[in-house]
């Protein structure tokens, strides 16, 4: 069992920069895909950017590529999404995901746990 917290969000002006972490509990995080995805209200979840369990492949949604940055760091269970640029239509609600898979993934039901989520708003 894997528990997820995102932090980190919160209100930024067009153009400014937020930086998500999400801490995971358990012994076997550095196994885990990690994936962040996002929602707004009445669309669907949709995938943002996604890492391996070693950090060194990673995968971006063309909507955020170049402008956001996936990282962890498994000494401290963290995954992390710097987000710089950002625009109104980044604002949703902010979800990690953690998948056992051997590769990064964009499917959402490909994950197995989930965080809470965590509101991002850029205004313009």
């Amino acid at each position: 069992q894997v528990q997820l917290i995102e932090s980190g969000g919160g209100l930024v002006q067009a153009g400014g920069s937020l930086r998500l972490s999400c801490a995971a509990s358990g012994r076997t995080f550095s196994s885990y895909t990690m994936g962040w995805f996002r929602q707004v209200p009445g669309k669907e979840r949709e995938f943002v950017a996604t890492i391996d369990w070693t950090g060194g492949s990673t995968y971006y949604a063309d909507s955020v590529k170049g402008r956001f940055t996936v990282s962890r760091d498994n000494a401290k269970n963290t995954v992390y999404l710097q987000m710089n640029s950002l625009k109104p239509e980044d604002t949703a609600v902010y979800y990690c995901a953690a998948a056992r898979l051997g590769v990064v993934s964009t499917v959402v039901r490909r994950y197995d746990y989930w965080g809470q989520g965590t509101q991002v708003t850029v205004s313009s």
